[in-house]
């Protein structure tokens, strides 16, 4: 009797064993059973490219010279102004005007009494040629022939005096009309109509030649990287960006902020303003790098992973990220060259979720 009950139980089983095989071959056979891909996505590839080194940076932008145009005239009123604000002027231009109607009587009056001197000079040496030839022939004495020869001295010294006094009042003329010291852009104007200023009162300052820096604060690491004609790149506020380039390193640093800066030559642009606080980059010499595209890093809980992918099958692998350059970003660590990774679709993915590969991807 327990022989046959043994017998039927070991014929329930091979039955039931028959039936669960029979049911996992149909069920994987039947498409609809498998595992559905969690998203459609695109792909790129971990590529090896030559990267410059960059050092971000902040720092004021400020004039590369400014100049001080001051009064050299006293006790004149102005009675033109020709320039204002902003305004970009050439080399020699006329910025302001002083009164000039006294100073053109005093050279007026410098100038005939250069003429008066000469004359008298003129005078004064035909009397010594003769008083030497009248002397030579007994006809004079010594006594006046020297002085006659000191008449004529005197005279000159005349004429000298003069001739100096006429430049004088040539310069207090120059002196009404204020000039541009160079070309440039007019920052400020001190300077009213009327007014009377003083020798030595700043009237304007300009921005010589217009053109602009960019004062980069550095760490002294970062200093020490630095060289004359590093390419730059500085960043506007309407999220443009301005070239420039290093045209020298500070040979110090501050003692109170231990910072140094690399004064950078802007590209002139209409985004830039002396005192903007701006950042931006320096580019060192290129090193190489491994990137992938921007899209497939993912940032989860303070880590950043790439969505790798091996077959349809993703992988979340932990990297550690370096510089990035328009939609390539540097991966230092954690990835290899030619690692397959999702572009499209990578922050919405988990590890070990199956994908499909979209067509052309």
């Amino acid at each position: 009797m327990k022989l046959c009950r043994i017998h039927l139980y070991l014929a329930f089983a091979s039955v039931s064993i028959t039936s669960l095989v029979f049911t996992l071959r149909s069920e994987a056979a039947d498409p609809a059973t498998q595992p559905r891909p969690a998203l459609v996505v695109t792909t790129g590839i971990a590529e090896s490219v030559s990267w410059p080194m960059i050092i971000e940076a902040s720092g004021i932008v400020a004039p590369w010279q400014e100049a001080s145009v001051s009064s050299r005239s006293s006790t004149l009123p102005i009675v033109a102004i020709h320039v204002d604000v902003g305004d970009n002027v050439k080399q020699g231009q006329l910025l302001a005007q002083f009164d000039d109607s006294t100073v053109r009587a005093e050279l007026a009056r410098a100038e005939a009494a250069l003429a008066q001197a000469q004359a008298r000079g003129a005078e004064a040496r035909l009397n010594r040629d003769r008083a030497l030839k009248l002397e030579e022939s007994g006809l004079l004495s010594k006594q006046d022939t020297l002085q006659a020869t000191t008449n004529a001295s005197a005279t000159e010294a005349g004429v000298a005096e003069a001739q100096a006094m006429l430049q004088s009042a040539r310069l207090a003329l120059e002196h009404t009309r204020v000039l541009a010291p160079d070309a440039g852009v007019i920052t400020s104007r001190s300077v009213t109509l009327g007014a009377v200023a003083q020798p030595g009162t700043e009237l304007f300052k300009m921005i010589r030649r217009g053109r602009l820096e960019w004062r980069a604060e550095l760490t002294a690491s970062q200093l020490v990287q630095v060289r004359s004609g590093i390419k730059a790149l500085v960043q506007t506020m309407d999220g443009g960006t301005v070239a420039g380039r290093v045209r020298s390193v500070a040979p110090s640093l501050d003692s109170a902020s231990r910072t140094g800066l690399a004064y950078v030559d802007l590209d002139r642009s209409a985004s830039i303003r002396a005192s903007m606080y701006l950042k931006g980059e320096l580019r060192l010499a290129d090193r190489p790098a491994i990137v992938v595209p921007s899209a497939s890093i993912v940032v989860r809980d303070g880590r950043t992973f790439i969505a790798a992918l091996d077959g349809n099958r993703v992988r979340l692998m932990a990297v550690v990220t370096g510089r990035r350059v328009g939609e390539r970003t540097e991966v230092t660590s954690g990835v290899a060259v030619g690692q397959v990774v999702v572009v499209r679709g990578a922050g919405f993915l988990n590890d070990r979720d199956i994908v499909r590969v979209a067509t052309g991807s």
